[in-house]
């Protein structure tokens, strides 16, 4: 009786000892929790990619035949002949040009015939100071539309920012960014969209 005691006890440690199947497998609490952080993982990507598409790869964009201001904002690209071409088209009355820091390479252009043209250094330095100016100039020459020239990421913060300081509708002109400069656009216009939306609500 004695020399089975040992065997028997050994069973029972192993019974006690496997919390899983047979095949060493985890248990099946814990596959499923795997499986619904893999689940929610894959939402959150389709749902960031989705939205990156949405508001800075192909964001909404035109403007109509008649504006009553055209408003270039600084940012990087060949913004600036964009929004001469829609001035000499005769658009707008008014072309608003942002110069960014007066350390900017930028210049003010040669004044177009018959549109009134205004180059200015915002203060501070930012989108939310061109939107602040650009909201002063439209009460004080009474505009009911404004276009705002900028590159395709920046379209939606743009007109988000520019829509706090300006009752009218906005629309957008966007230039399009060279393909290597993509990820650094999408990166800085995640953080920025984020802090117009969490931290500087208004104009």
């Amino acid at each position: 009786m004695e020399s089975g005691t040992p065997a028997m006890s050994s069973r029972l440690l192993g019974g006690q000892r496997g919390t899983g199947d047979r095949t060493g497998r985890p248990p099946s609490r814990w596959r499923k929790r795997g499986r619904a952080v893999l689940i929610a993982l894959a939402a959150v990507i389709v749902i960031v990619g989705a939205a990156t598409a949405r508001l800075f790869a192909w964001p909404d964009q035109g403007m109509p035949a008649q504006v009553s201001a055209i408003v270039m904002l600084d940012s990087p690209g060949n913004t600036v002949s964009g929004a001469l071409r829609v001035a000499r088209q005769h658009r707008a009355r008014f072309l608003v040009i942002s110069l960014g820091t007066p350390l900017s390479s930028y210049r003010c252009p040669a004044p177009l015939p018959r549109v009134k043209l205004i180059c200015f250094n915002p203060r501070p330095a930012t989108t939310q100071g061109e939107a602040e100016f650009v909201g002063r100039l439209a009460r004080k020459y009474h505009w009911r539309s404004i276009a705002v020239v900028t590159i395709t990421p920046q379209a939606s913060r743009a007109r988000l920012r520019v829509a706090r300081c300006f009752a009218g509708p906005v629309y957008v002109a966007a230039a399009p960014v060279s393909l290597a400069s993509w990820p650094y656009e999408i990166g800085y216009e995640w953080g920025a969209m984020i802090k117009a939306l969490a931290l500087q609500r208004g104009c």
